[in-house]
């Protein structure tokens, strides 16, 4: 993570944009790492031009989400929560709810679902996923078409779990094999520790 280019709490960039037309902007600019992001890059602005309600819960195909993998002060672990509802070990994230700034939707939903209000975020896409939600009885069976990124935590900071979750832990990633976590998540892990995902201009 390039320290220039993160924003801190209190950042004017950090702050809601109600536009798709930003999403979209945001997507145009991520420069894909490989075929398979470029293909789900392709997917996610084709869905934003057949739906304009896309950032918005109202959507019922699917709908924009963001999310963020939060590295901890030395690099070496990641913040991970079990989710209450999914019942499964994810990066920390949420609905963008009609806003199109996936860098402020990312941070918020991180600084609420961790409790630690001085996350730092790098601006930059690091990677883009596509995934089924299952259905419940409030809801069909839907899309999240989630755009990621990487946050670092403060020096000894204490996470808090919110209502989203049933746990919540850091894990240094030799210790991921003792949990249920799927490809998805590893990528992710991978990609922020290692510092190889692609990057919005």
């Amino acid at each position: 993570m390039e320290s220039i280019r993160c924003w801190s709490p209190g950042h004017p960039s950090l702050v809601e944009i109600r536009e798709l037309s930003h999403a979209i902007k945001l997507l145009e600019n991520y420069r894909s790492r490989d075929e398979t992001q470029q293909q789900e890059r392709s997917r996610i602005l084709a869905f934003c031009a057949e739906h304009p309600d896309a950032l918005c819960r109202t959507c019922t195909t699917g709908h924009l989400t963001a999310s963020a993998i939060i590295v901890d002060h030395s690099r070496s672990r990641v913040l991970l929560h079990r989710h209450a509802k999914l019942d499964r070990w994810l990066q920390l994230g949420g609905h963008c709810d009609g806003d199109g700034n996936f860098p402020h939707v990312a941070w918020r939903e991180a600084v609420e679902e961790s409790g630690i209000p001085d996350l730092v975020i790098d601006p930059a896409i690091i990677d883009l996923d596509v995934h089924v939600i299952p259905r419940r009885e409030t809801e069909p069976q839907h899309l999240h078409l989630d755009v990621r990124f990487e946050v670092v935590a403060p020096e000894d900071c204490v996470p808090g779990a919110s209502e989203e979750s049933t746990a919540l832990s850091w894990y240094a990633p030799e210790e991921l094999n003792q949990i249920d976590i799927d490809d998805s998540v590893l990528r992710l892990v991978r990609l922020a520790l290692n510092d190889e995902g692609g990057y919005a201009s």
